[in-house]
């Protein structure tokens, strides 16, 4: 719950970058929400399952900022700008292609986005 917390509060930081652990944290608690909240619009406002309801798309519209900057941030991470979240709009492959850079692992070192998150929180572990 932690990442997704720090998610939420970085909502509109675009620079910097993001671990895998962070991004795919996000996506984990932001799908289980997903899914009770479809299942209270189904079980509360007889909504269809395959729409969307008004619990789920107050609570998407919420998150799509958050979800869009973590995944800029993400890119960030491996080297990549942040331009490349636009994948997403090319049918069938870029989904796919932006799935594969998402779990990447982290350029190692220093880039030109910034410092290797690992390393900032291994160094913060290690100084408390």
């Amino acid at each position: 719950m932690y990442w997704y917390i720090k998610v939420l509060k970085s909502y509109a930081v675009l620079a910097g970058r993001a671990r895998r652990q962070e991004f795919w944290m996000f996506v984990l608690v932001n799908m289980v929400i997903s899914i009770a909240l479809t299942l209270m619009d189904t079980a509360v406002f007889d909504a269809p399952v395959e729409g969307i309801g008004p619990l789920y798309g107050i609570y998407g519209l919420g998150v799509m900022v958050p979800g869009i900057t973590v995944t800029v941030r993400r890119l960030h991470d491996i080297g990549k700008s942040g331009w490349y979240v636009l994948l997403a709009l090319i049918p069938f492959v870029g989904g796919i292609w932006l799935l594969v850079l998402t779990c990447l692992d982290s350029q190692p070192g220093d880039n030109q986005y910034g410092p290797n998150p690992k390393m900032v929180d291994r160094a913060s572990v290690m100084v408390s």
